[in-house]
């Protein structure tokens, strides 16, 4: 019998930066991965610009991307289901 592996989600410590200029995922701040976004941070927008943006640079579909910790916060940890972990290492590199 033949199983796919399938890869483990990858959580990451991401800076969110709303109300920026463009939307940009790349380059670390500390230890954290900075995500910035165009949108406020008012009634989860930028929470959605995050998961939108973070899914489009892990080439996965929205709903694999979870904010697991810091959804009032810049500061947030979020689990993605199915990202190459190559493309961690990637962004990180900047």
């Amino acid at each position: 019998m033949h199983w796919d592996l399938v890869s483990a989600p990858l959580v990451i410590d991401v800076l969110v930066v709303p109300r920026a200029s463009r939307t940009a995922v790349g380059s670390m701040t500390g230890d954290r991965l900075r995500v910035a976004v165009t949108a406020p941070p008012v009634d989860g927008a930028a929470n959605a610009a995050v998961i939108q943006a973070l899914a489009e640079a892990f080439a996965v579909p929205r709903r694999a991307v979870e904010i697991v910790r810091g959804e009032t916060g810049r500061r947030k940890t979020v689990r993605i289901a199915g990202g190459p972990a190559e493309t961690l290492d990637r962004l990180r590199r900047g």
